[in-house]
């Protein structure tokens, strides 16, 4: 998985309409002063997070993701987001989001569904460093941007979750028009379902059937340089949260019968088993670099049935506990 985030050119348009100067920005950043007068921008995570920090610093107010989130414009807007923009409903709109995403990021967008309520957050892997609070604000206010101007009202989440602390929530109770808890152990926007289930009054088939066939064309040659094992271990890593995915469920996403997935994965000296077993022991890191997360919501994460199988299996993988796995690798939390 690449360490790259895709940055549009169009950013720099933003801040200086928002009266944020694009210049000042880098230059705190330390990135290049010509870096949005190019065509594709690719930053490292430590890149991406020094340069949302630049734009909170620079402009001097902590809620700025959510005016950068909320652009409404179609062309200050990324293939991906017109893409959603033309599927049938909100909950289609964010399938091919997160879908697509992997063509931009080593993130991940997660939807955990209950029977009134899905929580959507977004997941930062390879971070080492807490994500950059400006980045999550502006991923929560862009996905309710989708939603509003999919569906063509002002829909607004039952809640948010931010992990940190905020001075002012007003500014977010206001946008995003629902209650905003602090300090919570995640990053989630959890919307109705029947809001999911609403239908897009921007759907278009013909010209979604124009620009998906792309973006998939790049998504199998993004794919295509990794090994069938890499990818499925990838959508095991997405597929974590409170479950334990089944070898069906990532062959449907890899576009192939379970039974041709367990063959090509023999054939490349792995196994299903092994890959969840993998994937679990790269997630659990993750999540327990997170200082707020506590071992039994780990555990839970990861799809155990209590506390003590983590607790075991974490112990094989690394030769000790999680809780002293996590106090050694204390200074590597930010």
């Amino acid at each position: 998985m690449a360490d790259r985030f895709r940055v549009l050119s169009v950013m720099g348009r933003q801040l200086e309409e928002l009266g944020i100067s694009s210049n000042a920005v880098l230059r705190l950043a330390g990135l290049p002063s010509e870096l949005f007068l190019q065509t594709r921008i690719w930053l490292a995570t430590e890149e991406m997070r020094a340069l949302y920090d630049a734009m909170a610093e620079i402009s001097g107010d902590q809620a700025i993701g959510l005016r950068l989130g909320s652009e409404e414009r179609p062309e200050n807007y990324s293939p991906i987001a017109i893409a959603a923009l033309f599927t049938r409903s909100f909950r289609d709109a964010l399938n091919r989001i997160a879908r697509y995403k992997r063509l931009t990021s080593p993130q991940e967008i997660r939807m955990l569904e209950s029977s009134k309520e899905c929580a959507v957050e977004f997941v930062w892997l390879l971070a080492e460093v807490t994500e950059s609070p400006i980045w999550i604000d502006s991923c929560f206010a862009w996905t309710v941007t989708i939603g509003r101007r999919g569906i063509g009202r002002s829909i607004h989440p039952v809640r948010v979750e931010l992990r940190r602390s905020v001075a002012n929530k007003e500014p977010y109770e206001r946008f995003f028009a629902c209650p905003v808890k602090v300090g919570a152990r995640h990053n989630r926007i959890f919307f109705r379902i029947e809001d999911l289930d609403q239908p897009f009054i921007t759907h278009n088939a013909d010209l979604l059937e124009a620009i998906a066939p792309q973006l998939e064309a790049e998504l199998k040659q993004h794919l295509t340089n990794r090994s069938l094992s890499e990818q499925a271990k990838g959508i095991l890593k997405r597929s974590l949260a409170g479950q334990r995915p089944r070898l069906e469920e990532v062959a449907v996403e890899l576009r192939m019968s379970a039974r041709t997935l367990q063959r090509k994965l023999l054939d490349e000296g792995a196994t299903f088993h092994a890959l969840m077993e993998e994937a679990r022991h790269e997630m659990a890191q993750h999540y327990l670099r997170q200082p707020s997360l506590e071992l039994n919501e780990t555990a839970y994460l990861l799809g155990y049935e209590d506390p003590n199988s983590f607790i075991r299996a974490f112990h094989k993988w690394e030769g000790t506990s999680p809780g002293e796995w996590r106090s050694t690798n204390s200074e590597r939390i930010h």
